[in-house]
This record gives structure tokens, C-alpha cells and sequence, in this order.
């Protein structure tokens, strides 16, 4: 049996920056229907529905997607707000050129989504406010230390809060996960990529650690389906 007793190191093919090409667009995609299709958008969106208040009906509401890969999330969170009447400004942030410029395309027709490249970790320092935070599968790709630094940068700069949700490590969703790529035909990059991003994700304890840590109140960690996290971080 894999041992997931504690967090992986293992680099991932896509924490490689400067790549670029259609087995990364293949991959992003990919990723995308993947999460869409097990949940995964909905455990960050109800989270998003948690952290609103009644009065944030009347506001414009600043949203930062960090790590947005091709822009789904954005683009599921542009539709909430239209059926529901609100007004989201939304912003993807990722440090690959290539996945932001093919996150753009998908999202033309978005008026309310804009895309940055850059670091996270300057962006965070940037007088910038936002009112929520989100982090989709993408806090798994940082190391304890990194985690750390983010999450404190993230509260001091979200008016209402934070939403993480990534995955549960542990072997059953990594060996069920190897069946899901020869059902989703998975390019050898995802399959491994996928399988380092279960073994560098969290057990319960790992965040609520995170938490104390940082002192953080009021948060509420809840296992969801398909074996995520969903960690929501109220900042009021």
C-alpha cells in the first residue's frame, strides 16, 4: 500500500512554469471536466454561498481564483451570478503564461472575468483587497512552509473570507484515481501529476494544524465528496 502518512514532497510536471503546448491544454481540460463532473466546482461554490451575507446582494463582489488553470471555476462562479442577480468581479491568477492565455480564450464571452499572470506570493503583498478568496486543488502545491505565508496573506487581504478545497490524501482515492485515468484516457502527464497531487494532498488534522498555527477562528473543515476538503475561513 502507497504510505500517506505524510504530505509528499514530489514535484508535479505542471509546477514547472515556463511549459507550454497541447499536452498541458489537454491536461487543464481535462482536469476541469474531471472536477466538474465529481463535484469538485460545487464544494468551492457552496463555500462562496456560506461566506455572503444578505447585504452582499447590493455590492459589487471582488472574487480571486488563485491557481485558475483554464478558468472553469471563474466561469461557474459568472453563472451563479447571473442566475442569482449578483455582481462578481472575478479575477484567475496563475503562474503559467500558457495556461492563462487559454483561459482567456474560453472565457471571451465573460465580461466580469479577467485573468493575471503572476506570483502569488507578490501579488499577495500588492495593495489589492478582495472580498473572497478561493484556492480549487491548487493549496496541495505548496510545501507546509509556503501554505503558511499564503494563507495569512489571504485573510489579511479578504474582506469576507477564504475557500479551500483540495484533495483528501489517503490510498483509496489514489488507487481509485489510477482506474479513473484509464476511464478519462489521461495523458501520462496527468496520470502522474494526479497521483503526486493526492500524495501532496491533506488529512484533517494537516489543516486544522495549518489553522492553529495561524489562530485562525470560526473555520469549518468538512470532508466532501470525491475526497476533498472543503476548509471555509471567515474573516468577520
Amino acid at each position: 500500500m502507497v504510505d500517506t502518512s505524510q504530505r509528499s514532497n514530489a514535484p508535479e510536471v505542471m509546477d514547472d512554469f515556463s511549459m507550454e503546448g497541447e499536452v498541458l491544454r489537454d491536461a487543464l481540460d481535462k482536469i476541469a471536466g474531471i472536477n466538474r463532473l465529481l463535484g469538485g466546482n460545487k464544494i468551492t461554490l457552496q463555500g462562496v454561498k456560506q461566506l455572503l451575507s444578505s447585504d452582499d446582494a447590493q455590492k459589487t463582489i471582488r472574487i480571486l481564483d488563485v491557481g485558475c488553470g483554464n478558468g472553469d471555476m471563474l466561469r461557474t462562479l459568472a453563472g451563479f451570478a447571473r442566475k442569482k442577480h449578483l455582481t462578481f468581479q472575478l479575477t484567475g491568477i496563475d503562474a503559467n503564461a500558457f495556461t492563462i492565455s487559454h483561459a482567456r480564450q474560453l472565457s471571451e464571452s465573460y465580461e466580469n472575468i479577467d485573468f493575471l499572470c503572476a506570483d502569488i506570493f507578490e501579488e499577495i503583498l500588492l495593495e489589492k483587497e478582495y472580498d473572497l478568496i478561493l484556492c480549487t486543488l491548487t493549496l496541495h502545491h505548496f510545501k507546509d512552509e509556503e501554505i503558511l505565508r499564503l494563507l495569512k496573506g489571504f485573510k489579511e487581504k479578504a474582506r469576507l473570507g477564504i475557500v479551500i478545497n483540495d484533495l483528501q490524501r489517503s490510498a483509496l482515492p489514489y488507487y481509485l484515481f489510477i482506474a479513473l485515468c484509464f476511464v478519462f484516457r489521461l495523458n501520462s502527464m496527468s496520470k502522474e501529476d494526479g497521483l503526486v497531487s493526492i500524495l501532496r494532498g491533506f488529512k484533517k488534522e494537516d489543516l486544522q494544524g495549518y489553522s492553529d498555527q495561524l489562530n485562525f477562528k470560526n473555520t469549518s473543515i468538512r470532508w466532501k465528496w470525491a475526497f476533498r476538503y472543503q476548509w471555509i475561513i471567515p474573516s468577520i
